[in-house]
């Protein structure tokens, strides 16, 4: 179906995204039928995560989902704009707005995953954020470890997985930052988790995450 000048989606596919509102998780963002008021999922709660919250936008379902696909493994790169501008959203959310963030850090790809793939798809998402909000982009992790894909594996697993993956890069400082963290697709929080624990041990006042897409 044809889409109409100034938008992003016809109508039909328009229809199909899901975005996240309230009753959600207020740690993961998980939507929950049913509940009321403010509320940690079971996963969530009494777990010990290094960010503040995760804010994800939409659910990784249908449209988005092939969006995220088409930009990763097709490297429709101009999708990113589209996507961006959905991700800048997610500021609105009671979580996010107000806050003062000193800078925008993407999750970042190891050095392989980058060579094969050539790009970064959390770092072009964050530099449309940065474009959008003035706050400026530091890539100041590097995932140190190569961990391959985490697709399989359950949150116990990926935290395992995950050990020792990311550092800081060498130089960066992020001492006394309150940082936004941010990637496209969150699933279980891990990688998310792991990366705020650098951030934090190296000396950031807060980490808060913000995703595109919840898994």
């Amino acid at each position: 179906m044809r889409v109409e000048s100034g938008q992003d989606f016809c109508p039909v596919c328009a229809a199909t995204i899901e975005f996240i509102k309230p009753p959600r998780c207020q740690i993961c963002s998980q939507p929950f039928d049913g509940m009321s008021g403010e509320f940690e999922c079971p996963n969530c709660r009494g777990a010990a995560f290094h960010f503040d919250c995760a804010v994800s936008v939409v659910r990784s379902r249908r449209v988005i989902r092939e969006l995220i696909h088409r930009v990763k493994y097709n490297r429709e790169i101009w999708i990113i704009k589209i996507l961006g501008r959905i991700l800048l959203q997610g500021l609105a959310d009671p979580r996010l707005s107000g806050q003062d963030f000193d800078a925008i850090v993407p999750v970042p790809l190891h050095s392989k995953r980058l060579r094969e793939r050539e790009f970064n798809q959390a770092a072009l998402l964050a530099g449309q954020l940065s474009r959008a909000t003035g706050t400026p982009m530091r890539e100041v992790l590097v995932r140190s470890r190569y961990t391959g894909t985490q697709t399989a594996l359950d949150r116990a697993e990926r935290r395992q997985n995950l050990r020792n993956a990311f550092s800081l890069r060498k130089n960066a400082d992020v001492t006394d930052q309150n940082l936004l963290l941010i990637d496209d697709v969150l699933t279980t929080g891990s990688t998310l988790d792991a990366c705020a624990a650098v951030l934090l041990e190296q000396g950031a006042e807060s980490v808060r995450a913000l995703t595109l897409a919840r898994g």
